[in-house]
């Protein structure tokens, strides 16, 4: 049961560190590029230079490491065959 506990706590703070790094780069480049006159405004493949960085190349880059840390860090578990075992009450410890 700890181990599974350990896993599960593991998986809830790498995604957080994932959340937190995506964003502070989509509120960096969304905020930082896009806080200028629409007029001097710079475009990649007809998009807006901060949107492009911050919603495309940022949901592209947090697709794949998110792909990469299921892989490497999260593990199956089957939380069922401890439900039938167990109450409730158990989990919280």
């Amino acid at each position: 049961m700890k181990k599974i506990n350990k896993q599960l706590k593991k998986e809830a703070i790498i995604t957080t560190i994932l959340y937190l790094i995506y964003f502070i780069w989509w509120y960096s480049f969304a905020y930082g590029l896009g806080d200028v006159d629409p007029k001097n405004y710079k475009y990649i493949l007809g998009l807006p230079e901060w949107f492009f960085y911050s919603c495309i190349l940022g949901f592209l880059g947090i697709t794949i490491l998110l792909w990469i840390s299921i892989k490497l860090f999260f593990k199956e578990v089957d939380l069922k065959k401890y439900e039938k075992n167990i109450g409730r009450d158990e989990w919280k410890k």
